[in-house]
């Protein structure tokens, strides 16, 4: 991507982190769509070469000509936006964004209280910011998330039968996500319901490896390996495919920042089980584009995804009013437009 000259930057949205995050995946596909509206570049490890983007050296080291805007969302970029502002004096206008529904611990609440504007991903993350907050919903790129062309020979090639009821579950495994609720729901129904599959897809780290075998241990002790997969991390490319060739997601949070995966699935025509964490509650209408659960509630999210196995016409329906409601409501033009007018006003 050519490479904006010092006068034609006015954001910089830095990503310090090297590995895939959620924070990452927000930056990746947010600043394609912001560079049309305002002269915005990214800085940081681990990022695709196709993002306009300037060495860190540079971010700190650009003229004093004008103001423009730090937008961290983690807290060593806004310990970073600090250092720039105060100590380097370069003259950035401090941006926070703000996901976690938790209190907030005193070191963050610290650099917080240091920023000059907040954006908060969902009413519950800002009540917990002590400070007032835009709230900005994410939204999902349309032209990447949608149904396939021709999701017959997908699934074939993905080597699923053409009666089989796909249910996923995107993202890290881990005990967050409760990735051993959906397993436990899956062996308590499955054994009735042949035409089901369930795969995951996600990374596995160190300290939830034995949390994942125990789980593939189980699995295979009911004998139903062939249907019950963790398919471990798969390129970016492969993640929406499996969104486009699945029947049903289901994200059984036990807590949750925002909880993208299901607007992502329901983009592509998949309706969705969430648990009442993050904006679930907010993006998925319960009976209409999928259900609700309580958090830790095996019984409910049994019954949940037992009603979507078991009725085809539900299922499909829910589908096609899910991804009305992602275009309606949720495109990642909204959420990009809005960002750029808090920079405007930043920089007014």
């Amino acid at each position: 991507m050519p490479e904006l000259s010092d006068d034609r930057i006015e954001v910089v949205a830095p990503n310090l982190k090297r590995r895939l995050s959620g924070v990452t995946a927000t930056v990746i596909r947010l600043i394609p769509v912001q560079s049309k509206r305002i002269g915005i570049v990214t800085t940081g490890p681990g990022l695709p070469e196709t993002l306009p983007h300037i060495p860190l050296v540079r971010a700190a080291t650009l003229p004093r000509d004008r103001w423009r805007v730090w937008h961290a969302r983690r807290n060593t970029e806004m310990a970073l936006g600090l250092i720039l502002r105060h100590i380097l004096r370069r003259r950035y206008r401090l941006l926070f964004t703000s996901a976690a529904q938790r209190r907030h611990t005193g070191f963050t609440r610290w650099l917080i209280r240091r920023q000059e504007a907040l954006i908060a991903t969902s009413p519950q993350a800002a009540s917990y910011l002590e400070r007032p907050a835009t709230v900005i919903m994410h939204g999902v790129d349309l032209s990447i998330f949608h149904p396939s062309a021709d999701r017959a020979a997908l699934r074939d090639r993905l080597g699923f039968a053409p009666d089989d009821i796909v249910i996923g579950c995107f993202g890290r495994v881990r005990a967050q996500k409760g990735v051993d609720l959906l397993v436990e729901a899956a062996l308590r129904l499955f054994p009735s319901r042949p035409r089901a599959k369930l795969i995951f897809s996600g990374r596995v780290t160190a300290d939830n490896r034995k949390f994942t075998d125990d789980l593939i241990a189980r699995i295979e002790a009911a004998g139903l390996s062939d249907r019950i997969r963790f398919l471990g991390e798969v390129p970016w490319e492969q993640v929406v495919e499996n969104y486009q060739a699945i029947d049903l997601f289901a994200a059984p949070a036990r807590w949750e920042g925002f909880g993208l995966t299901p607007l992502e699935a329901m983009a592509c025509g998949v309706p969705a089980i969430g648990t009442r964490v993050g904006a679930f509650e907010t993006l998925i209408l319960d009976g209409e584009t999928g259900s609700l659960v309580d958090r830790e509630d095996v019984d409910g999210l049994t019954a949940a995804l037992a009603h979507w196995l078991d009725d085809d016409t539900a299922r499909e329906t829910a589908g096609s009013l899910a991804r009305n409601r992602v275009q309606t409501n949720h495109a990642i033009e909204g959420e990009a437009r809005a960002i750029v007018e808090v920079y405007r006003k930043l920089l007014a």
